[in-house]
């Protein structure tokens, strides 16, 4: 893209992208600034270095992140409107939570924003990094990084035949992984069956203590205590009752920086998953 870049707000597949970009014969853009941590992981997969201006904060973040070593190496934004201004990107690409402000500061230049949605499968996961792939240029790339993907998540699969593992994955703010999510999908897929659903929850919410101890999952999946963090977690996980649940309950640790994000991201996902799920079908008689 050469000069101002028409305006332009869109969420869904990789045609519509195309479309926006003026089709396959419109030149890849120069400059891209990404505003969202999970897209900053597939931007560095698929684009030239030389082509991003900028990720979020965020990824720059070692608990958080999966890619901190990367992202310290490269130029990161706070996400205002004249950070970006600055910058002069001719591509934004962003989650749909980006400020008013933002957004309105770069539609008056006229810079093209593309909007993506939070994937809860799989499959909206590799589309997606199709889809930015597509847009930056290399589709090929994104080809790669999907069957990347896919390849492992057939090795992470359970065993065919092995009774699924009943698990419950615990975020930071005390708030349980519900069904319909992404890490929903990641856990069946791994063979894993999300206990939340049976404590009630048909989203992403909390779960009392009294319900673990009454009726614990075989599995249960938290991230480590860490200074600053959101502790709701740690006041169910690190209660000493749960000492006692031991001989039923199998508790590991489950990386923060894993929770959040598709994409490449899932690959390490879909690793921890197995082997938290291969430790306790060994428990089993």
């Amino acid at each position: 893209m050469r000069g101002p870049t028409r305006r332009a707000v869109i969420g869904g597949g990789v045609l519509a992208a195309a479309a926006l970009l003026g089709g396959a014969a419109a030149a890849p853009p120069r400059r891209v600034v990404s505003l969202n941590p999970c897209l900053d992981t597939i931007l560095v997969r698929v684009a030239d270095r030389a082509q991003i201006a900028a990720l979020s904060h965020y990824s720059r973040e070692p608990t958080t992140s999966t890619i901190a070593a990367v992202a310290a190496r490269l130029p990161m934004t706070y996400a205002s409107g004249e950070e970006v201004v600055a910058l002069r990107p001719d591509l934004v690409i962003t989650g749909r939570n980006i400020s008013a402000a933002t957004r309105a500061a770069l539609a008056r230049l006229g810079i093209t924003v593309v909007l993506f949605d939070v994937p809860e499968t799989v499959a909206a996961s590799l589309a997606q990094v199709m889809q930015v792939a597509d847009l930056l240029g290399h589709p090929d790339r994104g080809r790669m990084l999907a069957a990347e993907i896919a390849t492992a998540l057939r090795r992470g699969a359970a065993p065919p035949g092995t009774r699924p593992v009943s698990a419950l994955v615990f975020m930071p703010g005390g708030f349980a992984s519900g069904p319909g999510t992404l890490m929903d999908a990641m856990m069946t897929r791994a063979g894993l069956a999300n206990a939340a659903a049976r404590y009630g929850l048909r989203r992403s919410a909390t779960v009392p203590l009294e319900a673990l101890v009454a009726d614990p999952p075989e599995l249960l999946l938290a991230g480590e205590a860490r200074a600053g963090a959101p502790g709701g977690h740690q006041r169910v996980t690190g209660h000493p009752v749960l000492a006692h649940l031991a001989p039923a309950m199998l508790a590991r640790q489950f990386p923060e920086r894993l929770l959040f994000c598709g994409g490449p991201v899932l690959i390490s996902t879909i690793a921890v998953l197995a082997a938290a799920r291969d430790a306790a079908l060994a428990r089993r008689p």
